[in-house]
């Protein structure tokens, strides 16, 4: 018997429609036999294989897991996700579409303040003199953390967001943000600019594996370009 090939594609929008394209392209042409709402498919020219529609979050953790054996996902998301899940996950190739920057996005108001530098200073004075650490909003706790530590802020506290995260700032609940964003208009929109050297991550969709069945996957991946 053949070995069964379970692939992860993002369920909806933009990444779903350029994911089906990636795989079209190579002529492995996704087909759905139920409607609109149908989260399963094969691939007409594969029988050994079938397609699975998750959240481009979810299919990392199903990598993790084992679930799947192949998917694609956010650059973003795998960074984000725990170190020990990103042990099990190989980025077999990045794929030129969902491009995107995570980046460290301050009101336009803040003049003075240009780079990371400038925000430790600032998030110094919030401690010492309002007694109060520096709010950042994100949904990307450990890229955050890990950016702002490694740029030596240390004085500021994540505020987890649940969506809008531009709005933050101006509903008092953070003083900046942390966001992914493509062209930069939704920040600009929102009086809000990017630190100059706040760039945290370049990411873009990838083809990823989950490392425990790589070998067997081998020449079907090898197949893909």
């Amino acid at each position: 018997m053949k070995y069964l090939i379970t692939i992860g594609l993002p369920s909806k929008g933009r990444l779903k429609e350029k994911s089906i394209s990636f795989f079209e392209k190579n002529n492995l042409k996704p087909i759905s036999t139920g409607g609109e709402r149908n989260y399963f498919a094969q691939i007409e020219n594969l029988p050994n294989s079938k397609i699975i529609y998750l959240h481009a979050k979810e299919i990392i953790q199903r990598l993790g897991d084992g679930t799947i054996d192949v998917g694609i996902s956010g650059l973003d998301l795998l960074k984000e996700s725990p170190i020990n899940l990103q042990k099990k996950i190989e980025v077999k190739k990045k794929l030129d579409f969902g491009l995107a920057d995570v980046v460290v996005a301050i009101p336009n108001d803040w003049i003075d303040v240009q780079t990371v530098a400038d925000l430790e200073e600032v998030s110094f004075e919030f401690r010492d003199k309002k007694n109060i650490r520096l709010r950042v909003a994100t949904k990307y706790p450990n890229l955050t953390n890990n950016f702002l530590v490694s740029k030596g802020v240390t004085q500021y506290k994540i505020v987890p967001s649940l969506g809008a995260t531009e709005t933050y700032p101006f509903i008092g609940s953070s003083e900046i943000i942390t966001d992914i964003t493509s062209t930069g208009k939704t920040l600009k929109d929102n009086n809000l600019r990017v630190l100059k050297d706040g760039l945290i991550l370049n990411s873009q969709a990838c083809l990823l594996v989950s490392k425990k069945k790589a070998a067997k996957l081998r020449p079907f991946l090898n197949s893909l370009n």
